[in-house]
């Protein structure tokens, strides 16, 4: 994404205090623009409004400044002393030529980081290299606690960390400089790190070595997602921001593991593993419908039974069996009936196959209806059958077995802080991203399978989530109120999850039956009305049959009989 078209200068000056102030910025932005940063990608962008509005405190620093987008909000000011303090210090720790050359290297480098912002930066070079420069300070000396071993990150801290405190006495809320950290908004470009280190250091090596040390510490400690061995080393030289680092993490090779998807996705539909087709004459569908009615009753006993076995066995039946489906449906009793037959035996396997197979691939890059990132919530798969299982990994390490039946999904830890780093991740790759947006998917599968507090507890004990927030309950509402307002894209191997659990599901016979009472039953009028003529014929044959035969002189003989 070129800057050209994105560091363009507002073009409503009616915030400027006059005309000429406007006519300044505008000359000033036209002489600085350089041909250098024209292949720079934006990647600190403003957070989309539709996104914004859910949970605004998520994407507003609540407590630290970083960057030029909120630096100037005056209930932030009580912190720029800290950062002031971390840039003393640093300056301290470098002689003066050193910290000179800084200085100037920063101003040398004001084009490059205009244009890592989406936002047009109303400061001056000079302004924005001294900005820059403390807020650098005070990141660097923060993540220096993270490079310590994983086990004393939270124990122990620098003594120079320890002006985080407040008036009171007590230690400042380090949560909430975390989540500020990683907003989208707040980001400093990664590479001014680099340029602060590389002057510290006796080399550039030497500089990255320790970025890196103090990146891994830090993505290992925030991470949400448990990745054990799997977590990747961190190439500091390949990333524009935190939030970026944290996202490539969690969403290795996108295009990638994208294209190889659309491979398997497209081969197993070939191969009619996502759909069964079966023969063209609908005789054969009756024929299943009536097989598998004969195996259900063959495993009951009784005199009933027994009747109806001979029912299912004589020759109006079996002829039945052997008559088209459409010439069936064509008769006025048997019309009434086609709906839920075909829903209950062969529904969504004969006719709509070929439509469905010829159309998978060309909806694969299509958006979505709202109807098809529908699942089940876990309590439901449970009772379905399906069971869930934990992976150390990232999102790609989704997927369904259909042989064991279970469900793999990634295990997330859930504190104070993940919801606001889920929010802007989910920002950060709407505002990036022109292909899948696979982080949102997973939210939105999350959000699919969690209704209440009984499916938190359900993933809980598998060990998918692990709850270090106040209960269950707010669990289950986080992830409710993730994907609101996100467009809808496909992602083709995290669909291909989610249309195989519902495959699964929606072929078990309890959820075929609880649905098929629904719709045809409690909701149909029209077979309510069939049942109620079936059993009104039904009573009347009895009425007239008794009237002939002394049904109650029957009943009794065969009452004395017994």
């Amino acid at each position: 994404m070129d800057t050209s078209n994105q560091s363009s200068p507002p073009s409503n000056c009616s915030h400027l205090s006059d005309e000429l102030r406007c006519i300044i910025q505008i000359r000033r932005y036209l002489e600085e623009s350089t041909e250098d940063d024209y292949g720079i990608p934006v990647t600190i962008f403003s957070v989309p409004n539709h996104l914004r509005v859910s949970k605004p405190e998520a994407f507003v620093p609540q407590c630290i400044a970083l960057g030029p987008y909120h630096h100037w909000q005056p209930d932030l000011y009580e912190m720029e002393r800290y950062k002031l303090s971390a840039a003393k210090r640093a300056r301290n720790h470098l002689d003066g030529q050193k910290f000179q050359e800084l200085i100037e290297h920063f101003i040398k480098v004001e084009h490059v980081i205009r244009a890592h912002y989406h936002r047009y930066l109303d400061s001056n070079g000079e302004t924005l290299a001294w900005m820059m420069i403390v807020d650098a300070s005070f990141l660097l000396e923060f993540l220096q606690i993270y490079a310590l071993e994983e086990s004393k990150v939270l124990r122990r801290m620098p003594s120079r960390m320890l002006h985080l405190v407040d008036n009171a006495g007590r230690k400042s809320a380090h949560n909430v400089i975390l989540r500020d950290i990683m907003m989208l908004e707040n980001q400093v470009p990664l590479f001014l790190l680099r340029v602060f280190l590389e002057i510290q250091c006796s080399s550039i090596q030497e500089a990255d070595g320790m970025l890196t040390l103090m990146l891994n510490g830090f993505m290992r400690a925030l991470c949400p997602f448990k990745m054990g061995q799997n977590f990747p080393c961190i190439d500091v030289t390949q990333h524009a921001h935190l939030l970026e680092v944290l996202y490539s993490i969690l969403v290795p090779k996108l295009q990638e593991q994208a294209c190889e998807v659309i491979y398997i996705y497209e081969d197993q539909t070939n191969a009619g593993g996502l759909f069964h087709e079966t023969a063209n004459d609908g005789s054969s569908n009756i024929k299943q419908f009536f097989l598998s009615s004969w195996k259900a009753a063959s495993r009951l006993n009784g005199s009933i039974i027994q009747y109806i076995k001979q029912i299912l066995s004589s020759k109006p039946i079996k002829l039945l069996v052997k008559l088209p489906w459409k010439v069936i449906t064509s008769l006025p009793v048997f019309s009434v009936l086609k709906k839920p037959v075909e829903y209950l035996s062969f529904s969504g396997t004969s006719a709509n196959s070929k439509t469905e197979k010829s159309s998978s691939n060309s909806n694969i890059n299509k958006q979505p209806l709202i109807e098809e990132i529908m699942i089940p919530s876990v309590r439901e798969l449970v009772n379905a059958g399906i069971s869930f299982s934990a992976t150390k990994g990232d999102v790609t390490t989704i997927e369904f077995d259909m042989k064991t039946v279970t469900l793999y999904l990634p295990t997330v830890k859930l504190d104070n802080n993940t919801e606001v780093i889920l929010r802007n991740l989910v920002a950060y790759e709407t505002s990036i991203a022109s292909g899948p947006l696979v982080f949102t998917r997973y939210t939105e599968l999350m959000n699919g399978i969690i209704d209440t507090d009984d499916d938190v507890k359900l993933l809980r004990e598998q060990g998918i989530i692990l709850n270090k927030m106040k209960s269950d309950g707010e669990v289950a509402k986080l992830w409710n109120s993730m994907s609101s307002s996100v467009r809808l894209t496909r992602v083709p191997f995290l669909d291909k999850v989610i249309e195989d659990v519902n495959k699964y599901y929606n072929g078990r016979w309890r959820v075929k039956t609880i649905k098929f009472m629904k719709k045809y039953v409690f909701g149909s009028w029209q077979f309510l009305t069939f049942l109620a003529a079936i059993l009104f014929l039904l009573l009347t044959s009895l009425q007239a049959f008794c009237s002939v035969y002394s049904c109650a002189r029957w009943i009794n003989a065969t009452i004395i009989g017994q």
